[in-house]
């Protein structure tokens, strides 16, 4: 889906390359639609042949929407899956769409190789979706050691799980982004003194509802009068219309705010280069941020769990908390804190050790998985 494809594209790119592997495409959920920003254009700009496309989304961001969505989306897959007779099946995180895909795939006796499993996010039914695909999955690429074991720890066998550390970060490795003048014109729109980019997703296991904790949000930044506020849309989850109806107003009121359905990997990772802070509860605040050196500022307990750098700052779903959130990762001594920030997914190279691994790998009975017990 949309929320993938920014971090698996280097994998895609190495399996197309590679002269051991065939690369199959299936692009479905909000890559095919317009209200999304129709980002399946962005996969074919980049060289991919797209194989299946794959229409499930309802206009409907309501429970029984988005579960009669995902029940869609598991019978185009067995077709798809039927069709292409895959060797393996590769899904990437935690979306219902991905839980459709492995579905699928296992009653079609397909490997599975699942990356970024291991990790939590208690304020989202994603936690339970991830290792729901994780016990589906046959092979593990995970981000960071406290998520191998977490993946061990569920029963998996050890030599099927590999750290390659995040996949994010070899977008910011391999993609010339664009300068401060060329993204002005890109965006149109004239980047002020100091800027922020805010990514706010439903919460879908928090007390407060999403409505709430976005009028929240948009009630702290109207405190901040003269800086630029860039906002990219949220995902297909439940309630997600809500965030995008607020988000619309708040900037039809204003010169300083704008909104962009889909910036792509290209566009929002410039942005990360030239504004000062990120706000939010995305998982890029948390992942590919702290490789700018800037702060995040996290909200809520959407990615509660996650391994976070020391220049994400949480704070609670409130306009006070978050103003004084934003406060203080402006003033200089958190700034000067930020040179020696380290991301705790790495340095980058995730890609291509999956694709060392993909090119070995003997899929030969890996199919009947032994329950690993500690």
């Amino acid at each position: 889906t949309r929320a993938e494809y920014g971090l698996v594209r280097w994998v895609m790119d190495g399996i197309k390359k590679s002269d051991k592997l065939e690369l199959q495409v299936i692009a479905t959920g909000m890559h095919l639609s317009p209200e999304f920003g129709m980002t399946i254009c962005d996969i074919e700009r980049d060289g991919f042949q797209v194989d299946r496309k794959l229409e499930m989304l309802l206009s409907s961001d309501t429970p029984v929407g988005v579960t009669k969505s995902t029940g869609l989306a598991i019978i185009s897959f067995a077709d798809a899956f039927n069709e292409l007779s895959p060797d393996i099946v590769m899904v990437l995180g935690d979306r219902f769409e991905l839980l459709a895909a492995s579905t699928a795939a296992l009653i079609a006796r397909i490997p599975i190789a699942h990356l970024h499993g291991g990790e939590t996010t208690e304020g989202a039914f994603d936690e339970a979706i991830r290792h729901s695909i994780t016990k589906m999955s046959h092979l593990h690429f995970v981000a960071a050691d406290p998520y191998k074991r977490r993946v061990i720890q569920l029963g998996e066998q050890p030599e099927n799980v590999f750290n390659v550390g995040g996949l994010g970060i070899d977008n910011i490795k391999k993609l010339k982004l664009l300068s401060l003048r060329d993204l002005e014109k890109d965006l149109q729109f004239k980047f002020l003194k100091k800027n922020f980019i805010i990514t706010f997703h439903p919460v879908t296991l928090e007390n407060n509802s999403s409505e709430e904790q976005m009028i929240e949000l948009l009630k702290s930044l109207d405190k901040f009068k003269d800086v630029g506020l860039i906002f990219t849309m949220p995902n297909s989850d439940t309630n997600g219309r809500i965030i995008f109806k607020l988000i619309e107003d708040f900037c039809g009121n204003r010169t300083n705010a704008v909104y962009y359905k889909s910036l792509g990997q290209l566009r929002y990772l410039s942005c990360l280069k030239h504004v000062d802070v990120v706000i939010g509860n995305s998982s890029s605040g948390l992942l590919e941020v702290p490789s700018f050196k800037i702060p995040t500022i996290n909200i809520g307990d959407r990615q509660k769990g996650r391994l976070k750098a020391d220049s994400v700052i949480d704070c609670i779903p409130t306009s006070q908390s978050i103003y004084e959130a934003i406060t203080y990762s402006l003033n200089s001594h958190t700034i000067d804190k930020l040179k020696d920030v380290r991301n705790p997914y790495g340095d980058g190279g995730a890609s291509q050790r999956i694709i060392n691994v993909l090119e070995k790998i003997n899929l030969n009975g890996i199919i009947k998985k032994k329950f690993n017990d500690l």
